[in-house]
């Protein structure tokens, strides 16, 4: 067993459950929140949730940079390593009381992520991979379905709309028409019932690397395919596909 992999993995794991249990402790309770320049919303538990993932990360590996989706990059100009915090995956959904949310951890090497979890918290459900030590989904090895015909397929979207890329809109909309069940289970838990054999396709259209990359290690350490909508082979192109492997042809050239 690859020593450091197998370190990697404890060590995103815990940062991610920490992370969510922060954000726990303000989950359905009455907040303020904020619109950032983007347009999406943050609250006090989302900064507080980063903030204690930060400080495990720096106590722990303190040359190693981090980048976060709530506050500043820290430790990035010099650093081999580089981790990547999304502390609530979902903020609108965990503000409206919704508890398919996560918290979402990686650490990556140039554009390769390492080791990557996603924590479900409200759920009680924690996903987490390193490369080539496999995809575990609460102590159990996870593995994508294989389920090879889109008739038969669950698949999944965010925002079924797709506001921020109306021009893909028909694209999902023909996958979504041949498919046995479409939804919008979105954000992470999208990945999340990929990953564990529950749904066959997860697809956004836009996405920042760390609402990905945590994920796309879980996706193909499970045995499927995670690539961006042009079909690249990357946590990073900001958008998204991820499958089984037996329908990632075909679901590919659907979308395109």
């Amino acid at each position: 067993m690859n020593e450091d992999a197998s370190s990697l993995l404890e060590a995103v794991e815990e940062v991610a459950r920490r992370a969510g249990d922060t954000a726990l402790g303000y989950y359905r309770k009455v907040l303020d929140v904020e619109t950032k320049g983007d347009g999406s919303p943050v609250t006090i538990a989302d900064r507080s949730a980063e903030r204690t993932a930060r400080d495990w990360i720096s106590s722990r590996f303190p040359n190693d940079g981090i980048v976060g989706e709530e506050l500043p990059a820290e430790g990035t100009g010099n650093a081999g390593r580089v981790w990547l915090i999304d502390p609530i995956d979902g903020t609108k959904t965990f503000v409206r009381g919704v508890p398919l949310w996560g918290s979402l951890v990686a650490v990556c090497e140039g554009e390769t992520v390492l080791a990557g979890a996603a924590y479900f918290p409200a759920l009680g459900e924690m996903l987490a991979a390193a490369a080539g030590q496999g995809s575990w989904h609460n102590g159990v090895r996870a593995r994508v379905s294989n389920i090879a015909s889109i008739p038969s397929a669950t698949v999944l979207t965010t925002d079924e709309r797709f506001t921020a890329r109306p021009d893909r809109r028909p694209a999902w909309e023909r996958l979504a028409a041949r498919a046995s069940i479409s939804r919008s289970w979105g954000d992470c838990y999208g990945y999340l019932l990929v990953a564990t054999g529950r749904a066959e396709v997860m697809t956004d259209a836009i996405v920042a690397k760390w609402d990905t990359a945590a994920v796309q290690r879980c996706i193909v350490e499970a045995g499927g395919v995670f690539t961006s909508w042009e079909g690249v082979d990357t946590a990073t192109g900001g958008s998204a596909i991820a499958t089984n492997a037996a329908l990632a042809r075909e679901v590919r050239e659907v979308l395109a």
